[in-house]
């Protein structure tokens, strides 16, 4: 029932109720989320969202525009309470999805799945604050203990906020490129990975070489 409903929630355009009705999913199962549903929380939390992610986008660009320059203060203000808003709502992703979802998960698929969903909405909240720092060497650094080490003496960042998502979902993509590592090289969830880390490296990190 509350997958059916979870549906009629998406017809209907009332995505919050729709998280509402796929953590109801979740819970009441005692073992992963089948292929189907997986897509369809895919779909419910990037719905749950999407307005939040738009409404900024369309403030800063009117921010920017000189024609409106007397708003620019209102507007900013205006867009910071959007900025949170977006914030609050990719926390809740991702504590349900590590809270929830990943736990049940056995499948070298299903866990690259969550890792990366966990990776995207880091993402999500760290594409508003601008660029970050220059990224660690993988590379070189190899296991993700050396990753923290990194973040450990990084942690003069100027923006707290921008400092702890980069980190979150870095540390999440890593974790989902590693589960991946024995996919096929045409699996769907592995080239979305590929894909969105490069947009992570590109837009988060300002590292082209690392996201060609």
């Amino acid at each position: 029932a509350e997958v059916f409903m979870a549906r009629v929630a998406d017809q209907a355009e009332r995505y919050e109720d729709m998280v509402e009705f796929l953590k109801e999913v979740i819970d009441t199962k005692s073992e992963d989320l089948s292929i189907e549903e997986r897509n369809l929380l895919s779909v419910g939390f990037k719905n749950f969202i999407s307005s939040s992610r738009s409404a900024y986008r369309v403030i800063s660009t009117i921010e920017t525009n000189s024609k409106y320059k007397d708003y620019t203060e209102d507007c900013k203000v205006y867009k910071e309470k959007i900025r949170e808003e977006l914030e609050q709502k990719c926390m809740k992703v991702i504590e349900i999805v590590k809270t929830k979802s990943l736990p049940k998960a056995t499948e070298k698929e299903s866990i690259t799945f969550y890792h990366k969903m966990i990776g995207d909405y880091y993402r999500y909240i760290a594409e508003n604050y601008g660029p970050d720092k220059d990224p660690p060497n993988l590379d070189s650094i190899g296991v993700m203990g050396k990753v923290s080490e990194y973040y450990e003496q990084e942690k003069d960042s100027e923006n707290p906020v921008l400092f702890e998502s980069s980190k979150g979902a870095l540390e999440h993509y890593e974790k989902a490129t590693k589960a991946a590592a024995d996919l096929k090289p045409y699996n769907s969830t592995k080239l979305g990975l590929a894909l969105n880390c490069s947009v992570f490296y590109y837009e988060i990190k300002s590292d082209i070489p690392k996201a060609c």
